[in-house]
């Protein structure tokens, strides 16, 4: 059994995508947790999971400084219901431990790299850009010299054309374009608001930073970074005359895009600590094109993974995740014929192999769309550097699968 992860990365891999084809099968939490403790051996310094990129700051404070606990990390640092599951909640207790009598330069870091919208909802921009506007304060020091000092703060109400919160959260704001506040006189006021604030952030940075630190001014953008991508995300989902196929599409292209935008950015504050280790769905990683087919629906979209694939080149690499049963989603053994029983005939708990398929196999069909399981296809290996599998999520113990303090 392979499980030496580090014969399937090259040398300049600064981003390492690690898939799993569903979000309800634990055991790929476990591998991954044991898999990140080995790669923090060879250097690694951060890991980013798919949850929501704002909210992922209070685990960073959490396992760097020891801020909070770690309860109040898991409530208040996940999105989707992650902070639930508790192969999050190990890796962040360890990765806790492992900083605690370390220098902050050699500490790991912690990031999630989603935008704060849910499946059938996404927040109103208020808060997001509210935060970024509170940072950059005429009285952090004379912003005379670059055209924008204190006089030029008037006109930056953002709770007037915000209006009430309620109006962006609601389901039908997403669902039905008609109810959408994206495509008001409002949300142009507020998107005008947004691109001055990065401008006036960018331009006081040195009294900015001076007044507080580096780390507080990424802060502020990431703030600023979520709610222009809210704005963005609400104008798609005002966008009518859409079939439902196209319309799923943008929104869920337009959430990848925005991913790909936070991994490129992550990877920025990185760069100069080690490589990180990125965690989530293969939909998202895949260096090949996304696509999902359900009834009617058939929608087509670029992947995080393939944006930053083309951006970063050989300086990403993906990993896709493979399963064969699974008594946690009701996934039986596969069929004889498709390609995870070609991986489960190996009769191990989980394995790393080349990204091959032999020939003449092909993709299960027995799943169901409750489980969240993407079945295995050649497509999602296009560019992949290595295939986890998982022959039976209930062989891989917790005590075997996770790093320890």
């Amino acid at each position: 059994m392979s499980q030496d992860i580090h014969a399937f990365v090259v040398p300049s891999c600064e981003l390492l995508g690690l898939g799993e084809p569903t979000h309800q099968e634990p055991a790929f939490g476990w591998v991954r947790n044991e898999l990140f403790a080995r790669l923090v051996d060879r250097g690694f310094r951060s890991i980013a999971l798919e949850t929501d990129r704002v909210a992922a700051l209070a685990v960073d404070d959490y396992v760097r400084e020891g801020v909070g606990t770690l309860d109040t990390a898991m409530a208040e640092g996940f999105s989707h219901g992650f902070g639930a599951h508790e192969t999050n909640r190990r890796l962040v207790a360890w990765m806790r431990e492992f900083n605690r009598n370390r220098p902050p330069a050699d500490r790991l870091s912690f990031h999630g790299f989603d935008i704060p919208t849910e499946n059938y909802s996404a927040p109103s921009p208020r808060r997001y850009l509210e935060h970024a506007r509170d940072y950059v304060r005429p009285d952090r020091g004379p912003g005379t010299a670059t055209g924008l000092g204190a006089g030029s703060d008037t006109g930056l109400d953002i709770a007037g054309p915000a209006g009430e919160d309620e109006r962006w959260s609601r389901a039908e704001a997403v669902l039905d374009p008609v109810q959408s506040p994206g495509a008001t006189a409002e949300a142009g006021r507020l998107r005008c608001i947004a691109d001055d604030l990065s401008v006036r952030l960018h331009a006081r940075a040195p009294e900015s930073i001076g007044a507080t630190s580096p780390a507080e001014w990424h802060r502020a953008r990431t703030w600023l970074t979520a709610g222009i991508g809210l704005l963005r995300y609400h104008a798609q989902s005002a966008v009518r005359g859409l079939t439902p196929s196209d319309r799923l599409s943008g929104l869920i292209g337009l959430r990848d895009t925005l991913m790909a935008q936070n991994l490129l950015d992550i990877r920025d504050l990185e760069a100069r600590r080690g490589p990180t280790l990125v965690f989530s769905h293969n939909q998202h990683l895949r260096r090949s094109p996304s696509g999902w087919a359900q009834g009617e629906l058939d929608c087509g979209w670029n992947s995080a993974g393939r944006i930053v694939g083309a951006l970063l080149g050989e300086r990403y690499a993906f990993v896709a995740g493979s399963l064969g049963r699974s008594e946690a989603i009701g996934l039986g053994e596969p069929a004889s014929g498709t390609h995870e029983a070609f991986l489960q005939r190996r009769g191990t708990a989980w394995e790393l192999t080349g990204a091959v398929l032999p020939a003449g196999g092909r993709t299960r069909t027995d799943t169901e769309p409750r489980q969240g399981y993407f079945p295995l296809d050649r497509e999602v290996l296009d560019g992949a550097a290595a295939l986890l599998h998982i022959g039976d999520g209930a062989a891989v113990a917790p005590a075997e699968a996770a790093p320890s303090a």
